[in-house]
């Protein structure tokens, strides 16, 4: 695997870690920038968004599977698969999929960069704060999809 496909893989580990530590510390009740009606106080808010977190980031701890032996062979743990070889399109499609959904979803972001004409919406230094936690979302898509095409051009030639 080329050394740049396994740092972007890690990447994508760190480019979803900032958004998280937001939700957390904004369903902890840091009010964020959001004003009254944004602001998190159903009891439910904390566990839904470690959830989502969790799921977030272990989706984009997926993406080493991409750069490491563990994304070609079934690992000892999974019952009725261990040690057999995945099949390259059993990877390459969900994460190329993944890769276009994170482009579409978070694309948006980069474009709406403070034209968000709501009043809720955090202003100011916070939205600053808002921003530099999201936008490195913008970045997740494309290295996935990047590192997609390595892996499928390394399984290609080497099986």
């Amino acid at each position: 695997m080329p050394r740049w496909a396994d740092r972007a893989a890690q990447a994508t580990l760190w480019l979803a870690l900032p958004s998280g530590i937001w939700r957390i510390l904004f369903a902890l009740g840091l009010p964020a920038g959001f004003t009254g009606s944004q602001a998190p106080n159903d009891w439910f808010m904390l566990p839904y968004v470690i959830v989502l977190t969790t799921v977030s980031e272990a989706v984009a701890f997926l993406s080493m599977g991409l750069v490491r032996p563990w994304g070609e062979v079934w690992p000892r743990w999974v019952p009725f698969l261990r040690g057999r070889r995945i099949r390259p399109p059993a990877a390459i499609i969900p994460a190329a999929l993944g890769s276009v959904a994170l482009m579409l979803l978070w694309t948006q972001l980069a474009f709406s960069f403070g034209s968000d004409p709501d009043p809720e919406f955090p202003h100011g230094a916070k939205a600053v704060i808002f921003y530099a936690c999201y936008l490195p979302l913008v970045a997740w898509g494309p290295l996935l999809a990047a590192v997609t095409v390595a892996y499928a051009i390394r399984r290609r030639r080497y099986g």
